[in-house]
């Protein structure tokens, strides 16, 4: 059975292939338009599913062994608020940058590698003192200090040079030390708007000077580096130009980088930009330029879709852009430490006592400095988080560069190679298997196909294959496939299906459908096997019904309906019902090679199943009763046989005639099943038999043999394989007329099987002609006169 099932879906795939195919094209073609135009809100699926693969497959657990957080978190807002100490010297958030000055000092002392400042400071503070006391402490404890500079279209734009970088030498400043001016009146707040501050208009050498600090060497042969740009209204963007950081700290930082937030459509923090260009100068972001100077880097170097900074290269999209790898949130990737016991360790160690900090906790390591507490302002979204600390991405993107693991989109058409192959794979299954449940839950399975594609893509390779096009290829596949198998499919097989759906199993129906062999009214000559069964006795079983005509009814078509189900479920065709007999062909009009072992397999199962209904019927004080078969396998004329009108699928031949008398020859015999000679000849290494007689049918003059059908092969018990070679041996000496010697070995082998019905009736034959020989002229063959 499941080799037939098997069968029909390779004529399926066969015979619909180029269909399935130019619809898998289409589909994906149709996809690829929508993705390009950014139709069916695809953008917006791809976002989705990228975010859900994303957080499903690659969240890591260990914490980060080369950064720790310093936060700016809401206990260090209220700590040093409420510390008189602290609100002397520092004033309120922003501090005063003496504040710093102690923070750059104990992260000196307990052996940090470098700081990330993630913060501007491009105003002058009210307390000029405190600017150089933090300029002072950069250059005295020589630790590599890194500060973000923001961009605003009001800007003053900085004059085009010629950058040379070299990297960052601990203690070595970059420019001679200036003092800094203050302006009277200036404010202290670094994040005030541009438009409120009042720095003078620099002269022209010191915005050479500042634009050799600020501006990274940046080489590329590929990529255009994108612009700085704001977009004060939406849809309007114009350029911007950098903010530089205030001069005391240009001397003696490490370096400089951009914090833009790059922010996706959504507002989701998805990907990052190494380097943009004000037009000028190109400028590499924060985290770049801290990972420039550990790597010995001089320039950024983008070739391709690879970057070289210094000894690393780094894998990136098509557009020069990497997608960020950030294995988890923030508390889960990094160790934080809050601002406020790093000011509490200074201050203890200034009274000789040790700090409440692990002494190990930043020796080699990078110390970021951010803000956590919400009334900060800097809170953006991203994959695993809804409201995250917009430091969230600088420690992602340098943890990314230290460890090498951006996340690249793949080139374009593998993600169109990948939906074809959704398409296609979408196809197939639907037209082929036509299963109409999983024509609904398909779309499921594409989802959770692409969704692990991608997410197993995302884990073991750190390639972004697209999501949401393959994804709306397979689903207009489907579609487009399961619009097929109802439009189109359903009616070139309904004449099939309502012709013979009352009288063959409903795969083999759909096995006709696939070969496309469609029943002719003139017909076919084919060799198959014959079915002919009757109940024995059935006039005498009617009568006990004579007073309950409607129970006779019931129980008849229970009988045939068990009958059925045995001759369906081995390929049989039902022919038609003559009262209680069955005609059943095998062989036609599904061309069955085994078609004679499928009937012998038939007749056994029927067998079988007529002695589980006798057992029913006798507990439920019902006659009992027995069926006959008869199994021919002849060359038969096969087709339908009627009118365009109404016709009926049935076989003609002297086959036919043959299987029939077999089946009343039974009565003759004692048998249950007996088969012709074509029939034992094709399946006789399946079956057990015992050879019967050789008849000699009714204006026929050939003599043919005849079996009794046993059992399948090895099925025989070691008892009635006794009676059989008896049988045998008897039936042996009865062709050679010796009729005593013959009735001695039966009526033996009688006493020892006294219930089998051919033994019984070839010793009764041998003690007949015992007593009267038959005429000279006999050569051993019995004569089927009806």
């Amino acid at each position: 059975m499941a080799s037939e099932t098997w069968k029909i879906l390779r004529l399926r795939l066969r015979n619909h292939l180029p269909m399935m195919l130019g619809l898998a094209v289409l589909s994906t073609a149709a996809a690829a338009g929508c993705w390009q135009l950014g139709w069916l809100w695809l953008p917006d699926l791809e976002r989705a599913l990228y975010d859900s693969a994303l957080t499903r497959f690659t969240r890591e657990e260990a914490l980060s062994s080369d950064i720790v957080l310093v936060a700016i978190d809401q206990p260090s807002l209220d700590g040093v608020r409420n510390n008189a100490s602290y609100a002397r010297n520092f004033g309120n958030y922003p501090w005063a940058r003496s504040l710093w000055a102690r923070v750059v000092e104990e992260l000196s002392h307990r052996g940090a590698r470098a700081v990330l400042f993630d913060m501007v400071m491009d105003e002058r503070g009210t307390d000029e003192s405190a600017d150089l006391a933090f300029a002072e402490a950069l250059r005295t404890t020589g630790l590599p200090f890194y500060l973000g500079m923001s961009t605003h279209p009001s800007a003053q734009p900085l004059p085009k040079v010629e950058t040379v970088h070299i990297p960052r030498v601990p203690g070595a400043p970059r420019l001679p030390a200036q003092p800094a001016a203050v302006k009277p009146g200036a404010g202290a707040v670094e994040e005030a708007a541009f438009e409120e501050q009042e720095e003078p208009t620099q002269a022209p050498e010191d915005l050479e000077q500042t634009a050799r600090v600020l501006a990274f060497p940046v080489r590329t042969d590929r990529h255009a580096l994108p612009s700085l740009e704001s977009e004060p209204t939406p849809g309007r963007r114009t350029p911007s130009h950098i903010v530089p950081p205030i001069p005391a700290l240009r001397a003696e930082a490490g370096g400089f980088g951009l914090v833009e937030v790059e922010p996706d459509p959504d507002g989701r923090m998805r990907r990052t930009r190494f380097a943009y260009t004000d037009g000028a100068n190109a400028y590499v972001t924060l985290p770049v330029a801290l990972a420039a100077d550990l790597f010995g880097a001089k320039e950024l170097v983008f070739s391709g879709r690879t970057m070289q900074l210094g000894s690393r290269e780094f894998a990136l999209s098509e557009d020069g852009s990497a997608e960020i790898h950030f294995g988890g949130t923030m508390h889960q990737r990094f160790r934080i430490v809050a601002l406020l016991s790093l000011l509490e360790a200074w201050a203890l160690r200034q009274e000789g006592k040790p700090g409440g900090i692990d002494p190990e906790l930043f020796r080699g390591k990078i110390a970021v400095v951010g803000g956590l507490a919400l009334g900060l302002g800097d809170h953006k979204a991203t994959p695993f988080v809804a409201n995250a600390p917009g430091v969230s991405k600088q420690l992602a993107v340098l943890q990314n560069l230290l460890s090498g693991r951006f996340i690249t989109a793949a080139p374009y058409w593998l993600s169109l190679l990948f939906a074809l192959a959704l398409a296609v794979l979408s196809v197939v299954v639907l037209m082929t298997l036509r299963w109409p449940v999983l024509e609904y839950a398909w779309l499921l399975v594409i989802l959770s196909v692409v969704f692990v594609v991608v997410g197993l893509s995302l884990a073991v390779g750190q390639v972004h294959p697209l999501a949401a096009m393959p994804a709306a290829a397979g689903l207009l596949a489907s579609l487009g496939a399961m619009a097929s198998n109802h439009l189109f499919a359903n009616r070139e097989a309904a004449f099939i299906r309502q012709a013979f759906s009352r009288y063959m199993e409903p795969r083999l129906i759909e096995q006709m459908i696939e070969e496309r062999q469609l029943p002719r009214l003139d017909g076919e000559e084919r060799e198959i096997t014959a079915f002919f069964s009757d109940i024995r006795g059935f006039s005498t079983f009617s009568e006990r019904f004579r007073e309950d005509p409607r129970q006779l009814v019931s129980v008849l078509n229970q009988y045939l309906t068990r009958v059925s189900s045995a001759l369906l479920y081995e390929g049989g065709c039902l022919d038609k019902y003559i009262g209680d007999a069955v005609v059943c062909l095998f062989g036609a009009p599904i061309n069955h090679t085994d078609h004679a072992v499928r009937a012998c397999r038939g007749a056994l199962a029927v067998q079988a199943e007529v002695e589980r209904l006798r057992s029913e019927f006798r507990r439920q004080g019902l006659p009992d009763m027995y069926t006959r078969i008869g199994l021919n396998t002849a060359k038969l004329f096969v087709g339908n046989f009627g009118s365009e009108q109404l016709f009926d699928y049935t076989a003609m031949g002297d086959g036919m005639n043959l299987a029939s008398r077999l089946e009343g020859a039974n009565k003759a015999y004692g048998s249950l099943i007996m088969i012709g000679p074509r029939t034992y000849e094709l399946a006789c290494d399946h079956i057990e038999v015992r050879e019967l007689d050789r008849i000699r049918v009714a204006g026929k003059t050939e003599a043919v043999k005849v079996y009794e059908l046993l059992a399948l092969k090895g099925d025989l018990s070691a008892e009635k394989r006794e009676t059989v070679e008896a049988y045998r041996y008897a039936l042996d000496l009865y062709q050679q007329a010796r009729f005593a010697e013959a009735a001695v070995v039966l009526a033996a082998r009688l006493a020892k099987d006294p219930n089998d019905g051919p033994t019984a009736a070839l010793l009764e034959r041998c003690e007949e002609y015992t007593e009267t020989p038959p005429p000279p002229s006999w050569d051993g063959v019995t004569s089927l006169d009806k």
